[in-house]
């Protein structure tokens, strides 16, 4: 199969083969700089000036790219707008994906207050927490729901994805009903570790571990 068609099947949406998990994560970062790039202003952008704020070799940025098309000139650099459509059309992220945020503590109001979410065409629809205080409170560009409420504004709202800014206690519940609604992603905050069906992707975020992560190869 050659380039072309590989990347033509990928941008009508009926892939033949699926990305690696290393290639996904490398273009997910490019994906984060570019958008922030075209939010500062930048038409152009080189790869030398992404693997400055990915960490990623210049030629690894190159050769993951070019797999999947001719978007860059020597001495010119990509199109930034160009770019970002075409890794997202690459990613399968094109469109609009509702989220339902789960905890209103101070996490979940950062989360939901974030433009992170929706510069990537992603919206907190729902927002739960269990504090009768809290309901109805305004958070990000919703209010908060009761936890009572959960299975209906998932159907309402067509939510795909669900945040999870809660205890650990509280974790694997929430995690459980989530998948009991029918929501096969979830971004886990928490320091929980979530058990899940197979069919579930679950991906929990740990500052410190990153940190680590960063820490060693800059200590190496």
């Amino acid at each position: 199969m050659s380039i072309g068609t590989r990347y033509n099947e990928y941008a009508a949406g009926t892939p033949t083969e699926r990305l690696s998990v290393g290639v996904a994560a490398r273009l997910s970062r490019y994906l984060q700089v570019l958008t922030q790039a075209s939010k500062m202003g930048r038409d152009r952008i080189s790869s030398q000036e992404i693997a400055e704020f990915t960490n990623v070799n210049a030629t690894q940025i190159r050769r993951d790219l070019s797999g999947f098309g001719k978007f860059g000139k020597r001495g010119v650099g990509y199109d930034v707008s160009l770019l970002i459509g075409e890794i997202r059309k690459i990613l399968r992220t094109q469109g609009q994906y509702n989220i339902a945020l789960f905890g209103a503590g101070r996490l979940g109001q950062a989360v939901a207050s974030s433009a992170v979410f929706a510069d990537h065409g992603f919206t907190v629809a729902a927002v739960f927490d269990v504090d009768p205080a809290r309901i109805g409170e305004p958070i990000g560009s919703t209010r908060v729901s009761p936890y009572g409420e959960l299975a209906p504004l998932v159907e309402e709202h067509s939510i795909t994805i669900a945040v999870l800014a809660v205890p650990a206690l509280a974790a694997q519940r929430v995690a459980d009903d989530v998948v009991a609604c029918g929501i096969r992603i979830m971004f886990n905050y928490s320091e929980a570790l979530i058990q899940a069906p197979a069919d579930v992707t679950v991906h929990t975020s740990n500052p410190a571990a990153e940190l680590l992560h960063a820490l060693y190869f800059s200590l190496a």
